[in-house]
């Protein structure tokens, strides 16, 4: 089990720190202290990072937690987007940052990732299992069921009034208005974008032709930057969809979808975050302390959440 293999995450992130505090002295950075059951307190130093929004109160409550523990440090986290933390990463800009995405094969072959010492393997800790929720602002319906070829097609425009059949067809006796479909995605490149169509070209390959991608590949629908942005124009529209982590969706008290998988209509909730997690293998061919995952997007066993 998948979760099993994350209770070795204590010994990894003690592996981590080293790896931060060796890419810290390269840059001139703080010190550590050494020695008794109060070392920690001897830290000191600033640590600038960043990355995915989605991420972000996930972030801070870490970053509250470690400096609490050591007064001497402080961190920032710039939320500008997996694609941004991942280009400063590798820039050599930022020691650590948040992404919604593992690197790839190509990207870790590459290397060059500026801030580490020569020949140190990266590291990559699935330290936040996050559902993406499909948000939707429709007046007068609290809730909605679908599968990955209906979702497929209100973000590729072939599905264009709320009314249609392949709507109605899952969600018997709701009142759907013959309104017409707004679809918001995200406008920087985003780990979140790169999972929701990486389910939507996995789940749903007949309608959703693209492959997955952090930025998004259609002309069409309504652009937003971020996290934040996608939320609000969701908020303020009637007749819109979009995508977003969900606890910002819980946050602001969005209606979201329950997904089909198998026979059943599954929402999002960390049990169902979580079991998507253990049915879906570890990338092959990476480094100890690389814990990349190939999500089972397709899977049918009950109660798992694809979108994650």
């Amino acid at each position: 089990m998948k979760i099993t293999r994350f209770a070795q995450l204590g010994a990894l992130t003690a592996v981590a720190a080293l790896a931060l505090a060796g890419c810290a002295a390269n840059e001139g950075g703080g010190t550590a202290g050494t020695g008794g059951s109060d070392a920690g307190t001897a830290l000191s130093g600033e640590v600038a990072s960043g990355g995915a929004s989605s991420q972000e109160v996930a972030v801070q409550a870490w970053t509250a937690g470690f400096q609490t523990a050591n007064s001497g440090v402080t961190i920032t986290y710039d939320p500008s987007g997996s694609g941004a933390g991942r280009e400063s990463f590798q820039a050599g800009a930022f020691p650590f940052i948040g992404s919604d995405r593992a690197f790839n094969d190509e990207e870790v072959a590459a290397g060059g990732f500026g801030a580490c010492a020569d020949g140190s393997g990266i590291v990559e800790l699935p330290t936040y299992i996050s559902p993406i929720a499909v948000i939707f602002n429709l007046e007068g319906v609290d809730s909605l069921n679908l599968d990955a070829a209906t979702v497929a097609g209100l973000f590729a425009g072939t599905i264009t009034t709320w009314n249609d059949p392949a709507v109605a067809a899952t969600n018997p006796g709701v009142n759907l208005p013959d309104l017409a479909v707004t679809p918001v995605h995200r406008q920087d490149d985003s780990g979140t974008t790169q999972n929701f169509t990486d389910y939507l070209f996995q789940a749903a390959p007949s309608v959703w032709t693209s492959e997955a991608d952090g930025e998004w590949p259609l002309s069409s629908g309504e652009a937003a930057n971020g996290t934040s942005g996608v939320v609000s124009a969701v908020s303020s529209a009637n007749g819109t969809i979009g995508y977003a982590d969900a606890s910002r969706a819980a946050e602001e008290g969005l209606k979201t979808v329950a997904i089909k998988v198998g026979e059943e209509f599954v929402s999002y909730s960390p049990e169902a975050a979580a079991a998507i997690v253990d049915e879906s293998p570890f990338v092959e061919g990476r480094t100890e302390g690389d814990l990349a995952i190939e999500l089972e997007r397709t899977s049918q066993e009950a109660g798992v959440y694809p979108i994650v």
